[in-house]
């Protein structure tokens, strides 16, 4: 399996790990199916909003 970084698109990481769902809607991206998660990585979703994206990917490890 390939790893998730941070410039993992955010429709290619829910394909690899699709268990990250819940914690990507925690840190409120609840838009994980709309045509801008298909476009977007990791490392700019968490910038827009407004999150440590070093903590996102720690959590996304835990899993």
């Amino acid at each position: 399996m390939a790893d998730i970084t941070k410039e993992t698109l955010i429709g290619e990481a829910l394909m690899l790990k699709p268990e990250i769902a819940p914690i990507l809607m925690e840190m409120g991206m609840h838009c994980l199916g709309c045509p801008a998660s298909q476009g977007e990585s990791l490392e700019e979703a968490a910038m827009v909003h407004g999150m440590d994206v070093d903590d996102l990917m720690k959590e996304i490890a835990a899993l």
